[in-house]
């Protein structure tokens, strides 16, 4: 049993280091994504649009949902995307 107990052990460590990578590449992309908000947020008043849009919201939750493969469900991944976009609206720039 010992060994079942080392090699779960070891997997588990591995999936981690795994996460840890991943957690890396996701805050390099929010940011990129923050970045990209920024520069519309400073865009929009030469286009003469409002800093919110209602409707790019919801074309931004349809189009993650069009991305999910899961298993994340859908409704976790707006929850996800609605804090996304909070942050963004009260970012400073």
């Amino acid at each position: 049993m010992p060994d079942q107990n080392s090699d779960a052990q070891a997997k588990i460590a591995q999936v981690r280091s795994r996460i840890d990578e991943i957690d890396c590449q996701l805050v390099k992309l929010l940011n990129e994504r923050a970045q990209c908000s920024l520069d519309i947020r400073g865009l929009k008043p030469a286009a003469h649009w409002g800093l919110y849009d209602p409707k790019r919201e919801e074309e931004i939750f349809t189009n993650v949902a069009r991305c999910n493969e899961g298993p994340l469900y859908g409704d976790d991944l707006r929850e996800i995307y609605e804090a996304i976009l909070h942050v963004a609206k009260e970012m400073r720039g």
